[in-house]
């Protein structure tokens, strides 16, 4: 496998096209922030022939990080697709940022792949996120392969850090953690670092020089072939232990010398199932003739070694209404299903819909019905609309090039999708269907934000709509009782580049300010207040007097209104204005200027005047006799208290636990679970972990998740109370 070069290299000029699913590989590119993989994309572009020698396209851009916000940041924060074509195989390789806060971006690539490349710098290693996305690509069997970069750097140690991706990728089995070529190196230069110069086969024991410029096999020299001997008979066993053939362990282990045909057919079976997960090396950001040294072979296992569209597993597919529907998945004659991975906006076509075809072909021109069921929660009404699709194409920097169709199995971008978003369905006008949507990470770092000027809160409601749409990974609240509009992000940095995006693409300018939990007020105690409201001022006059009792429910009971007036100190059609103005004053608060909640109150007495009382007069009074109730008595502040579960790595259980317990938590409970890790239930009021998220990356070094739910309000201790109260009356 990788022992031939492209001999048909794609054109620089044109999209790679697609006639059938057999010949199309999506291969999505996963690692932390730095590993390498733009890097990688842009090299694997410029083997494949797609760019020029300084690895731009035709425009002068690069393949990948194309995005202006890409380029003030220098990292990617965006998923971007390359399509090349390699020995007749259209490969689209999916770059995802590494940054946490992106991973909604990666979920997409996820969705979109149909194998997983994993990249590993031999100067950093791997950290605990890509351990846990390996583990989520474990779970659903995707097939996944690790290549190994940064070769070039005074520490990297190609066979330690095999040794160390066996230990955490394998760690059920090691032994399908192994690599099939062994790097090179030259003579150590005067800083004593020996540089990479080429590969060597282990299974063909054939050597490929990078040295000159161009990739040169030919056979190794004497001394070397003893150096690969004990990894190349690991690399035999493990493929061996693979073989569906059962025979084939006894004939190795008996002396037989094993067909290199066979062995490469195993190795391919192996990894295209998920049960094998080769290891590569790469240096694309060698500087002179080493460029691009790994790129051949990598294409070669992706070529080779990695599923095609037709080998995937089926998804739930279902109509509008909730039927279940079978499906033959990846039929180019069958119905049509595709799906919207992304949604950019591009400022001189419009929206851009990223598409997966699942099944059935996409052409351009026709109508389509569009889907968008199941994420309500992230601010997404349902929605079953026609719309006419618009022209599609194949991104490649920022160049879009025009495709003819697009084939189940092959990815494209369609324009002029406006009601599309980000998890929609698209099929057929006559036989609708919906796939089920992937699963979101939940956004967790609230950020209020309000208009800058009169001007941007003009345009800031269109602006928020149309972020959203685009990145079904952020929520928008419009949180009634605080009156702030809060973007939900996943971070920071995915905080900045959406305010950035508004500011850039939507022409909003917003301030951050401080975000405020929703608290509640309630009476610790039984308390009568007496409301008089008597005006008289020449002319119609106001007269409303009522008396009132409050006094302390349950938790969650709300406001109860009680009527026990008799005989007729209160007109009865005046009954409700006394209730209409002490549920009014009760959303005002009287206290903190918090929503008063969970009492009764109750109307025992009052006056009225034949002429001068009236609704309004009575509205007055109610409230005012709440506001005196509210005076001789004792106000407790109530803030929400969320359910808190952190799954965290048991060498950071200790830390963890630590910092919720400053945070007012209460742990609830601990449960471990696989993989060396815990589970900490723990409920901490809400005001204290505004940004946890940001704050618990940092403690566990970004290994650690957790989930939040709204549990129940409860008093606040009194000296925090206290100050919560001086700050709003000094704010009024």
């Amino acid at each position: 496998m990788g022992d031939k070069a492209n001999t048909h290299p794609g054109a620089a000029g044109r999209a790679p096209a697609a006639d059938h699913p057999a010949s199309v590989r999506n291969v999505v590119l996963v690692g932390h922030s730095g590993a390498g993989k733009t890097t990688l994309v842009e090299a694997l572009a410029l083997t494949a022939g797609a760019v020029n020698r300084a690895g731009r396209v035709e425009d002068g851009g690069t393949v990948s990080d194309y995005d202006e916000i890409e380029h003030r940041q220098q990292r990617s924060v965006q998923l971007s697709l390359v399509p090349v074509d390699w020995d007749g195989v259209k490969i689209n390789v999916l770059d995802t940022p590494g940054y946490a806060d992106f991973v909604g971006e990666l979920r997409a690539g996820l969705r979109a792949a149909d194998a997983a490349l994993f990249v590993v710098s031999a100067s950093d290693g791997v950290d605990g996120s890509t351990r846990m996305v390996w583990e989520e690509c474990a779970a659903v069997g995707m097939p996944r392969a690790i290549v190994i970069t940064h070769l070039e750097a005074a520490r990297a140690d190609f066979e330690e850090m095999t040794r160390i991706c066996a230990q955490v990728f394998g760690r059920d089995d090691p032994d399908a953690v192994l690599p099939l070529y062994l790097p090179l190196r030259d003579r150590p230069g005067p800083d004593g670092h020996a540089p990479v110069t080429g590969l060597i086969g282990l299974l063909t024991r054939q050597l490929f020089d990078y040295s000159s410029g161009e990739r040169k096999e030919s056979e190794p020299g004497p001394g070397q072939l003893p150096l690969i001997e004990e990894a190349r008979n690991r690399l035999i066993e493990g493929i061996i232990a693979e073989s569906e053939d059962e025979t084939l362990m006894d004939r190795y282990l008996g002396g037989e010398d094993i067909d290199l045909g066979t062995l490469v057919q195993d190795l391919e079976r192996a990894v295209a199932r998920g049960s094998f997960f080769p290891v590569l090396a790469a240096a694309p950001a060698a500087e002179g003739a080493r460029k691009g040294l790994g790129t051949v072979e990598l294409l070669e296992l992706i070529r080779r070694g990695f599923p095609t569209p037709l080998e995937r597993d089926g998804l739930t597919v279902s109509t509008p209404d909730g039927k279940q529907r079978d499906l033959t998945l990846c039929d180019p004659d069958g119905p049509l299903v595709a799906e919207v991975v992304k949604t950019s906006s591009d400022p001189y076509v419009g929206r851009v819909s990223l598409v997966r075809v699942f099944s059935g072909t996409l052409r351009p021109d026709e109508t389509v019905h569009v889907s968008g069921h199941g994420l309500t929660d992230r601010g997404h009404e349902n929605h079953d609309v026609d719309e006419r699709v618009g022209a599609l194409s194949a991104p490649f920097g920022k160049q879009q090039r025009p495709l003819t169709h697009c084939v189940a199995g092959d990815l494209a971008c369609v324009a002029k999708l406006s009601r599309a978003e980000t998890g929609d369905t698209l099929s057929a006008t006559d036989d609708p269907l919906l796939m089920a949507p992937w699963e979101m990470p939940d956004p967790l770092l609230p950020i209020a934000i309000r208009a800058h000027s009169k001007p941007d809160e003009d345009k800031l409601s269109q602006g928020l709509a149309r972020l959203v749409a685009e990145d079904p990974t952020m929520r928008l609240e419009q949180n009634q009782d605080t009156h702030q509009v809060v973007l939900w992000c996943l971070g920071e940095a995915h905080a900045d580049v959406a305010l950035e995006r508004l500011r850039t693409r939507y022409g909003v300018q917003v301030d951050v300010v401080p975000y405020r939990v929703s608290l509640r007020e309630t009476f610790a105690g039984r308390s009568a207040g007496r409301g008089r409201h008597v005006k008289q001022s020449g002319g119609h006059g106001q007269y409303a007097i009522c008396a009132i009792e409050v006094e302390p429910l349950p938790g969650g009971s709300g406001i109860e209104f009680v009527d026990k007036v008799v005989g007729g100190a209160v007109p009865r059609q005046f009954i409700p204005s006394v209730e209409k103005g002490v549920r009014a004053q009760a959303a005002r608060g009287v206290a903190a200027g918090y929503p008063l909640v969970d009492v009764r109150v109750t109307l025992l007495d009052g006056k009225a005047h034949s002429v001068d009382s009236s609704d309004a007069a009575f509205q007055t009074a109610g409230a005012l006799a709440l506001r005196e109730a509210a005076g001789d008595a004792t106000i407790h502040l109530l803030e929400p208290v969320a359910e808190v579960t952190v799954l965290v790595g048991d060498d950071y259980v200790g830390a963890v636990m630590s910092d919720l317990s400053g945070r007012r938590g209460r742990v609830v409970g601990t449960e471990q679970t696989s993989g060396g890790r815990t589970l900490i239930r723990a409920e901490v009021p809400e005001i204290e972990i505004g940004r946890y998220l940001v704050d618990l990356r940092s403690l566990s070094h970004g290994t650690a998740r957790f989930s939040r739910s709204y549990a129940r309000h409860e008093p606040m201790p009194p000296q925090l109370a206290a100050k919560v109260t001086e700050q709003a009356q000094d704010a009024s």
